[in-house]
Parts: C-alpha cells; structure tokens; sequence
C-alpha cells in the first residue's frame, strides 16, 4: 500500500507574505498622506497667524545711505550731498566712503552720492559698473565732463527727474549740497547746524568774498553750498539758470538765486566751514571744534592732519585681531 504524503508548494508561504506587506503598506502610506493634510492644514493656521501678529509689529527702515547708520522709523531731516568728482578718481571716492561711512548723524537721513558726466572710456564702463554694484552712491549725468560750463546746472536740474517717486517721502530731500572732492564734512554738525533752518528757500554756506560775514553779499563757496529743495525744483523749471550755465559754477549759482529774487533765507556758515589753514590766506582758519567743514584738502598729509585732530578713530573697539597704539 501506498503512502501519499501531500507536499506544500515552497511559493505558498512567500506568496502570502507578500500580500501582507502590500497591505501594509498601503495603509501606511495612507496613514502618511492623511497626517501630512492634518500637518498642513496646522501649519497654514500657523502662518496666518504669524502674519497677523507681525502685521501689529511697527516696522523700522534703516537708513541705507551709509554703512553702520543706526535704524530710524522716520528719519526728520533728509539731506543729500552731491560730490562733483571725475569717473577715474577710484582712489578719491573709495577714501572718501571711508570717511563718511563711518559717520552716524542721529535723526537725519543724510546720502553721499558722486556725480559725474557720462563714460567715455571703456575701462570706467566696467569699473564704474562694479561700483554702481557694490556701493549704489553713483550719479552719472547726461552731460560732457566739466568744472564750469554747466555741470552744477545738469546736477541740480535733473534731480527731480531722478529722485521723484509717487512711493517716496515728499519731498524726498529737504536740502541738497554740491560738495567738492578735496571737502571733509562732520555730518553731525552739519545736520546739528541746519536743524533749526527753515526748510524751503534757503541758501546756505560759505560766503564769498572771505572777508564777507554777510550771506546777501555775493555767493557761496564751491567748497560746499546747499539749497533747500524748492529751490531745486525751481532750477529745473526756470528759464533764468537754464540760459546763465557757464562761469564759475559757484558764482553762477549765486548768480542764479540773485536774478530769480530766490533763497530769502539765507544763512552764512562761516567759520565753521572754511579752507585748511595752510598755507594761510584770508578764506583759512585753524582748526577747532565746531568745525561743519574744511576745504583744500589736496593731499593725504591734510587729510590725516584734519582727521586725528577729530578724532575720527576714537570709535574703534578693542579686539585681538588688530592691535593700534
């Protein structure tokens, strides 16, 4: 007689076993998908509450115009300083990032921008473009280089176009300066002494002729002079600058202001603006502390001279990187 033992397929177990682990996996990959609806559905609530509570948060701007400036919701005093410079003087404006980078005038938006007139070599087309990237403190008029026969007038005409926004402050500067390169400013003072002038109509500087105390005289330095922005405006629109561009250009301005019947408010900001003191003549003055600024700093020997005597590095902190006596 013959025994018939049934033997299992050996594909049966493994066959079943596979079953089990699809199901399995299904259903945690629908476990997953389920908790990840839950989890978004949460995390859009999350979101849409920070907003709602960063939406109660007042918010702060910070002055972008120099490096290290303190934040300030609304700065009360706007002031842009145009340098009339050339496009090749790399050195010059680098330095003088420096010297303005560091300073801080509380309460006061104040912009430093170089200006000069268009390119025209194809080196200044790139390094001048790496600037305009690295820095944004370039203004390049439509305009052929030069000291007096209209630059200043191409400067003070354009801005309007230039700076006007509808999503801006208005006006977007209270006062606007034309500087010179050789002109070391204390932005402190500087904003310190224009605070209590009125906003509109005014001219303010270093008057001419250097014996002069009286802002009506004549003119205002090269040096340095700022206008109030009306007056900006005015230069725009006014047949008077538009057909007077050529002479010395801060003689022109002064020229400008006197034939328009402009600039009621005027003010004299001598001696504490005023040229180095050597070699001495009748526009020079030792230096001292109220200085707002020192013009005909035409080497580095001056410079470093004005510098340390305002201590302009008393600021720097302590640190193990560096050891200054």
């Amino acid at each position: 007689m013959k025994i018939m033992v049934k033997t299992a397929r050996p594909d049966q177990p493994h066959h079943s076993t596979r079953i089990t682990f699809v199901f399995s996996s299904f259903f945690f990959i629908l476990f997953l998908c389920v908790l990840s609806s839950i989890n978004e559905v949460r995390f859009n609530g999350l979101v849409k509450l920070g907003r709602s509570a960063l939406s109660n948060i007042p918010s702060q701007s910070i002055n972008p115009s120099l490096p290290g400036n303190s934040s300030s919701s609304a700065p009360n005093l706007r002031i842009l300083i145009g340098i009339l410079t050339l496009p090749d003087q790399y050195r010059r404006r680098d330095f003088l990032r420096l010297i303005y980078g560091i300073q801080s005038p509380e309460g006061a938006k104040v912009d430093v921008k170089f200006v000069f007139c268009n390119l025209t070599k194809e080196d200044q087309k790139v390094l001048v473009a790496l600037e305009i990237m690295r820095y944004n403190d370039i203004i390049i008029l439509d305009c052929k280089e030069n000291m007096n026969k209209g630059k200043t007038y191409t400067y003070f005409s354009s801005l309007p176009e230039i700076l006007n926004s509808t999503d801006g402050p208005d006006p977007p500067y209270h006062y606007v300066m034309k500087a010179d390169d050789d002109t070391f400013f204390r932005l402190d003072k500087l904003v310190e002494s224009l605070r209590p002038l009125p906003r509109e109509d005014l001219y303010y500087g270093y008057v001419i002729p250097c014996p002069s105390m009286d802002p009506f005289n004549r003119y205002m330095s090269g040096m340095g002079y700022l206008i109030s922005w009306d007056l900006v405006e005015w230069i725009r629109t006014s047949d008077i600058p538009k057909n007077h561009t050529e002479g010395p250009e801060d003689k022109v301005v002064g020229d400008w202001i006197r034939d328009g019947h402009r600039a009621k408010n005027r003010y004299n900001a001598k001696w504490s603006m005023y040229n180095y003191p050597d070699p001495p003549t009748r526009c020079t003055h030792e230096l001292w502390p109220d200085t707002v600024a020192v013009h005909l700093l035409k080497d580095q020997e001056k410079w470093i001279r004005t510098l340390k005597y305002f201590n302009v590095t008393d600021n720097l902190k302590p640190s193990k990187l560096y050891h200054i006596p």
